[in-house]
C-alpha cells in the first residue's frame, strides 16, 4: 500500500478514527493488526519475515536482559545478528555476491557457479531488520530494558507509518510511547497534517514530475548531450530528496496525528556546508544507525588518524551496500567516504575571515561545492549499471551538445517545483520571520494553496517511492 495511493487515503483516516475510539488498553493490538494489514498489501507471505525477525530479536533480547554471563550474552547477541542479517543476505545480497565471486573465479579460469535464487526482495526488509537489530544491540549494551510485552515489541518493529522506508526508529524513543495513554491532541494533529501535505507536495509535485525527465535521460544516456545529462543529474538530486524526504514527512505526520513522535529524518540537506554536515542532515536515522552500530564499534575517531579514516571509509562502503546489491551503490558509498576523509584532511576554519560579506560568499561557495560533489556521487546511485555511470561521466566531461527538452511544460513545472521547495527550505534554514506567517488564516491559505498545486500539477500515477527497493 503506497502513501500516494487512493487506498491509503481511505486506510489512514479510518485507522485514526478507530484508534481513538478503541479503549487505550487494546490500541496496541489494533495498530499491530493495521500494520500487518498495511504490509501484507504488497506480498502477504512476506509478513512471515517480519514476524520471524520480531521473534528472533525478542527472544534474544529476553536472554540478554536475564543472563548475566558475558560469554553467554555474546552468543545470544551474535545469534540474533547472524540470523537477521542472514535473512537479509539471502533475499537481498546472495545473487549479487554469487555472481561477483564467480565472475572473479571465471577470470582465473575456474568455471563453476551456484544457481541464483531470484527471490523477490521484500519491501522495507533493510529498514525493519536494522530497527530490530538495533534494539537487540541496545539491550545488550544496557541502553534499553527488554520489552516484556511481545505485542508492543511486535508493533515497534512493524509500526506502519515508518515500516517500509523509515525513519529507522530507536527503542529508546518509540517503545515507551506505545505504553502511554494518548489522548487526541488538536495541535499535534494540525502539525501532522501540515507535514503530510508538504510530504505529498515533495513526492507528487516535485519528485514524480522530475522523475519523468530523469528516467527518460538516464535510461537512454548514450543519446544525450553533456548539458542534458548535467540537468538530469541535478534534477535527480532533487527527485531523490523529495521522494524520500516526502515519504519521511508523510510518515512522521501520520504518526504525529496519532500522538506519536518519530525522529526527524531530513533537515534541508542541500544547505550543508560540508559533506560531513550533509550526512548529518540526510537520512539522519540511517546515518546515526551506522555511526552507533558500525563506526563507533570500529573505533570511531578514538584511534589514530589512519585508522579513523579507515573506519569512515568502511562505514560508508557498508552504507552503500545497504542501499543495494550493486557495485554502483558500493562506489557511491565509497565516494562519499572519500569526500569525508578529504574534508577532514583539508578542513578550513571560516572563523578566520572577519569580513561579513566575504564569510557569506564563502558559505555560498561551500554549499555550492558540496552540492556539486553530492550530485557527482548521485550519478552512480541513479545509473542503471556501472557501465552507464562511466558513460554518463565521460559524456558530461565532453562538454558538447545542447539541452534536450521533450516537453516544455514538464520542464517548466519541474523548475517551478524546485524553486518552491528551495524557497521553503531557505525560509526554514535562515529562520526568516514573516509577520503574516504567524496568523492562522495565513497558514491556512498557504497550505490550501499547496493542496491546490498538488491537485492541479501533481503526478498521480502511483509512482513507487525510490527507497522501497532498499
Amino acid at each position: 500500500m503506497l502513501f500516494n495511493s487512493f487506498t491509503y487515503l481511505l486506510f489512514f483516516p479510518l485507522v485514526c478514527i478507530l484508534y481513538y475510539v478503541i479503549t487505550p488498553k487494546f490500541r496496541w493490538l489494533f495498530l499491530l493488526i493495521a500494520s500487518y494489514y498495511f504490509y501484507m498489501n504488497w506480498q502477504p507471505i512476506y509478513a512471515l519475515l517480519i514476524f520471524t525477525s520480531t521473534v528472533i530479536t525478542y527472544l534474544a533480547a529476553y536472554k540478554l536482559d536475564t543472563v548475566k554471563n558475558l560469554k553467554t550474552r555474546k552468543i545470544f547477541l551474535f545469534a540474533s545478528l547472524i540470523l537477521n542479517f542472514g535473512i537479509l543476505f539471502l533475499f537481498k545480497y546472495y545473487d549479487f555476491f554469487n555472481n561477483s565471486v564467480f565472475e572473479v573465479m571465471d577470470y582465473f579460469g575456474i568455471r563453476m557457479k551456484l544457481p541464483d535464487f531470484d527471490l523477490l526482495l521484500p519491501v522495507g526488509i533493510s529498514f525493519y531488520t536494522f530497527q530490530a537489530v538495533g534494539y537487540t544491540i541496545d539491550v545488550y549494551r544496557g541502553q534499553v530494558a527488554h520489552e516484556r510485552h511481545f505485542g508492543r515489541y511486535a508493533l515497534f518493529v512493524s509500526f506502519f507509518p515508518q515500516l517500509v522506508a523509515g525513519p529507522i526508529e530507536r527503542a529508546t524513543n518509540l517503545l515507551p510511547q506505545f505504553r502511554k495513554r494518548i489522548a487526541f491532541d488538536y495541535q499535534k494533529a494540525i502539525e501532522g497534517t501540515k507535514l503530510i501535505i508538504w510530504g505529498y507536495f515533495m513526492k507528487i509535485v516535485v519528485a514524480d514530475r522530475l522523475a519523468i525527465y530523469v528516467n527518460s535521460i538516464y535510461n537512454n544516456a548514450e543519446n544525450h548531450s553533456s548539458t542534458t545529462l548535467v540537468v538530469a543529474t541535478i534534477f535527480f538530486a532533487f527527485q531523490i530528496y523529495c521522494d524520500f524526504g516526502g515519504y519521511s514527512n508523510i510518515a512522521i505526520g501520520c504518526a504525529k496525528i496519532m500522538g506519536f513522535d518519530l525522529m526527524t529524518n531530513f533537515r534541508r540537506p542541500y544547505f550543508a556546508r560540508s559533506v560531513g554536515e550533509f550526512w548529518q542532515r540526510w537520512h539522519i536515522s540511517l546515518s546515526t544507525w551506522f555511526k552507533d552500530y558500525v563506526y563507533i564499534p570500529l573505533g570511531g575517531n578514538k584511534v589514530g588518524k589512519a585508522r579513523h579514516y579507515f573506519n569512515l571509509f568502511v562505514t560508508f562502503l557498508v552504507s552503500g551496500l545497504w542501499h543495494g546489491a550493486n557495485w554502483t551503490f558500493v562506489i557511491w558509498g565509497g565516494l562519499n567516504g572519500l569526500y569525508l576523509i578529504l574534508g577532514r584532511l583539508f578542513r578550513f576554519d571560516s572563523k578566520k575571515i572577519q569580513n561579513t560579506n566575504l564569510r557569506r560568499f564563502q558559505a555560498l561557495l561551500k554549499i555550492t561545492t558540496v552540492f556539486v560533489l553530492i550530485c557527482f556521487s548521485w550519478i552512480f546511485f541513479r545509473a542503471n549499471s556501472l557501465g552507464d555511470a562511466i558513460l554518463i561521466i565521460k559524456r558530461i566531461f565532453s562538454a558538447t551538445g545542447s539541452l534536450f527538452i521533450a516537453d516544455i511544460g514538464i520542464f517548466l513545472y519541474s523548475n517551478l517545483a524546485i524553486f518552491m521547495l528551495l524557497l521553503k527550505d531557505l525560509i526554514d534554514e535562515t529562520n526568516i520571520r514573516i509577520p503574516l506567517a504567524q496568523h492562522k488564516w495565513f497558514q491556512f491559505l498557504v497550505y490550501a494553496s499547496v493542496v491546490t498545486i498538488i491537485l492541479t500539477i501533481g503526478v498521480f500515477d502511483g509512482g513507487q517511492f525510490i527507497y522501497f527497493q532498499f
